[in-house]
């Protein structure tokens, strides 16, 4: 009896671990939302930089474009990564917060609104103004 009841923690030990590295590989996966979000941002401010596009609104509206694209990710990665960390429960490992995620989420899409009224609001020296 007592050989099965170690075998029977043996798997419970090796689902707790798996569910770690799942939690682990959420967070991983957030980042790398994240960065896509950023590399959407970055290629909205080129496209903004871009002085020779007339009218002069195109540029800024293929940016704005790219920008509202960023949110939309940074929006989808914190809805995906909440879900998953609201199903699973960590054993070993300590993981981030749902809150922090939002306030994290909630910081880049206030920063890229920013930057989408500064790009229709103020004229960037050599840049499309």
């Amino acid at each position: 009896m007592a050989a099965h009841e170690d075998k029977q923690q043996l798997a419970e030990d090796r689902t707790d671990l798996a569910e770690d590295r799942t939690m682990l590989a959420n967070e991983r996966t957030f980042a790398g939302w994240m960065r896509t979000g950023f590399a959407s941002i970055a290629v909205g401010v080129g496209f903004n930089l871009l002085t020779k596009l007339q009218p002069v609104w195109v540029p800024k509206a293929i940016a704005t474009a790219f920008l509202l694209i960023a949110i939309a990710i940074f929006v989808a990665a914190e809805r995906r990564a909440c879900a998953v960390l609201k199903r699973l429960h960590t054993h070993e490992v300590r993981t981030v917060r749902v809150g922090y995620l939002r306030l994290i989420t909630a910081a880049v899409i206030v920063a890229t609104t920013a930057l989408i009224g500064a790009l229709w609001l103020l004229e960037i020296e050599g840049g499309a103004g």
